[in-house]
């Protein structure tokens, strides 16, 4: 009776967790198909009316396909080189003993402490210089030296689970370091790269601040920037900015659903094997 009444008890409190999680969700979407009035009148209704014209209206307010090749590019970049170069250090860092490669990952692994606000002056004095601000690529170059390092250290917990005898047959049938790690042992790494992935593009897909301070061009801007043109100084048509966070979340509700298997099973394995 005491275990039946318990998950009557943990259902209960997970429904409440989840319908207050999905209450914001509900809101934009309902009063993104409002019209301002009907909004003001009351945002908990339902629409008498649907306006799906609002979604139109957003889409080429905020240059949606144009914002959204932006912050791919950006994505794309940021997320393939953190796989890259955080892979290959991670992978070395933990088939390296010693004093050295301890102290090197205690680094990275202590540079995740660091706000982002202590750093960001310097970090666009740096990327002015390089010539990185302004560019969608320079961005993704940036997202790189700061997500490198959760990165190395998930993927050096999880190097550890893969045998060392893998690695002794490649290199006897004359595989380099190189050809032994991209042969072997990244196929293996599979689960916590998918991870990575994910969880870097949920992070680089939705940042605000750092294309904010980048990104100079309208041109350029990514699809959060864009949106966050819709405000306003004296108006705010809040039908239209919801329709756009609407169309903005769409892609990574999709990626976020069809993974996220693979997000849990990278975070546990990694966790548990490190």
């Amino acid at each position: 009776m005491s275990r039946r009444f318990s998950n009557v008890l943990i259902n209960t409190l997970l429904t409440v967790c989840a319908a207050v999680t999905m209450f914001p969700v509900y809101m934009a979407l309902v009063n993104s198909v409002k019209t301002q009035g009907q909004m003001f009148e009351s945002v908990m209704a339902l629409p008498t009316e649907f306006h799906f014209e609002n979604y139109s209206q957003a889409f080429h307010q905020i240059n949606l396909l144009g914002s959204t090749l932006n912050s791919i590019i950006v994505s794309l970049v940021g997320i393939g080189g953190i796989i890259f170069t955080a892979g290959l250090a991670g992978y070395k860092l933990s088939r390296t003993p010693g004093r050295l490669s301890g102290f090197i990952f205690i680094m990275f692994v202590s540079s995740m402490l660091v706000p982002f606000h202590s750093i960001m002056i310097s970090l666009t004095r740096v990327a002015k210089t390089l010539g990185l601000q302004g560019s969608t690529w320079g961005l993704g170059i940036i997202y790189i030296g700061l997500g490198v390092n959760m990165a190395i250290f998930l993927y050096h917990g999880f190097v550890k689970s893969v045998p060392r005898e893998l690695e002794e047959s490649a290199q006897m049938d004359g595989c380099g370091e190189f050809q032994t790690y991209f042969r072997i042992i990244f196929p293996l790494l599979l689960p916590i790269t998918v991870t990575i992935g994910i969880l870097d593009f949920l992070w680089v897909w939705n940042d605000f601040l750092l294309p904010l301070l980048m990104l100079t061009n309208v041109d350029r801007y990514t699809l959060i920037l864009s949106t966050n043109m819709l405000f306003g100084e004296y108006n705010k048509e809040w039908s239209l900015i919801l329709a756009a966070l609407v169309l903005t979340a769409i892609p990574v509700v999709i990626i976020y659903a069809f993974c996220q298997r693979f997000i849990m099973e990278g975070i546990t394995e990694g966790a548990v094997k490190g």
